[in-house]
């Protein structure tokens, strides 16, 4: 049975209390069976809560105790969500309540805390898959219809918190970490391309009882989700693919490097962590606030691992590698796909142009399109535009 204790010097403040006496261990996969989530009021007391299998301990912050993440909130916030079942994602969404380090941990946490016993509501698993390892999962919502969502390279199943939010009121919609990813197993050596991440998301609906789901995919997500309609059409309902990975169509010169290259140098880390992250930082815009900086963390967990770089380098490879023409190239296959389809671009994508749009109208002219103005993560950055024409599409259907 769960079970929260208060361990404080000085009594938590704003809710938190409420908060960790609301706890449901069921609703939250801890990994490695242990976290320490850190509160934080602005401005005034912080506390830790201590999870330890199904139990839960609010402490004195511990400054010399490095916590899995940090959630951040004025005390006004912090009263909402105590006194709301929905406040804290709705804070986390609005940008009131900022999320660092694990957003499985952190977004977990919430879930866990909310109260809601209804069904349907959000909820963190590990499923065990066949030849595929343990994969990490969250869901939420009761529909007839399931939506399964596929993140891009370097992210996680928490890009589509925006979509498990909008769509879950009409739809199941699950959303997970492909292996090699956040917290699913990293096998090293697996092939980490388009048709191994495709069974493995088949053998992850296996797991949770799913024999046909419409797929939704963002970048190297919206590969897989290609692949799976290519290969598996009669699970495949319809492909909601969110500024897909596409085969490239320009000369690729480094392609005979990268084919002499192996992805298990990954291994191998080249630059201490700090450099690392002050690279990453750099590179991205807005990289120390809201969703941005949740999405760095994540990358960062994962890279910094010596599996979870081998498969980022692995999957990188593929996408670069991916055969465009010929008998078995990608757009060659393209035009046998069957699934209804819908492509959301970004007329600001700098990673896949626009400009793909006109190649998949040739191969694909049943299939629609809409355009956004955003960059490469459509359902982040206009989380109203692109759950609407998704929406749409599938009630068009």
């Amino acid at each position: 049975m769960t079970t929260a204790t208060r361990e404080c010097d000085s009594a938590p403040t704003d809710g938190i209390a409420s908060l960790a006496e609301r706890f449901d261990a069921d609703v939250m996969h801890v990994p490695g069976g242990r976290a320490r989530v850190r509160l934080v009021v602005t401005g005034r007391h912080s506390c830790d809560a201590v999870i330890a299998g199904r139990r839960l301990r609010l402490r004195d912050a511990d400054e010399n105790a490095k916590p899995d993440c940090v959630l951040s909130a004025d005390p006004a916030t912090w009263r909402k969500i105590a006194a709301d079942m929905r406040g804290g994602m709705d804070a986390f969404r609005a940008g009131r309540l900022q999320i660092r380090g694990s957003l499985h941990v952190g977004v977990g946490f919430l879930a866990a805390t909310s109260g809601s016993q209804e069904r349907g509501r959000l909820e963190f698993e590990m499923v065990r898959t066949r030849g595929f390892g343990s994969i990490s999962v969250l869901s939420a919502g009761t529909g007839r219809e399931t939506i399964v969502c596929l993140h891009g390279l370097g992210g996680t199943k928490a890009s589509f918190l925006p979509t498990v939010s909008a769509l879950a009121d009409s739809y199941r919609v699950v959303a997970i970490d492909l292996p090699g990813f956040g917290e699913s197993d990293k096998p090293i050596g697996a092939p980490y391309d388009a048709p191994w991440f495709a069974r493995s998301a088949f053998a992850a609906m296996d797991a949770l009882g799913i024999e046909r789901a419409h797929i939704a995919g963002n970048s190297m997500g919206g590969r897989v989700a290609i692949e799976a309609g290519l290969v598996d059409p009669d699970r495949t309902a319809a492909l909601l693919l969110l500024s897909p990975a596409l085969a490239w169509l320009r000369s690729r010169p480094w392609a005979p490097v990268l084919r002499a290259l192996r992805p298990e140098l990954g291994l191998i880390q080249p630059a201490p962590r700090p450099v690392v992250e002050a690279m990453v930082r750099r590179l991205v815009p807005a990289a120390n606030g809201g969703w941005t900086a949740a999405g760095v963390d994540e990358f960062l967990r994962a890279y910094l691992s010596r599996s979870g770089r081998a498969a980022f380098y692995a999957a990188a490879r593929n996408i670069y590698l991916d055969e465009p023409h010929g008998e078995h190239g990608f757009w060659t296959r393209l035009e046998m796909l069957q699934c209804d389809s819908l492509f959301v671009w970004g007329s600001k994508d700098t990673l896949v142009p626009i400009g793909f749009m006109k190649h998949v109208e040739k191969a694909l002219p049943k299939a629609r399109h809409v355009e956004l103005p955003c960059g490469h993560v459509p359902q982040v950055e206009r989380p109203r535009e692109t759950h609407a024409a998704i929406r749409k599409f599938l009630a068009d259907r």
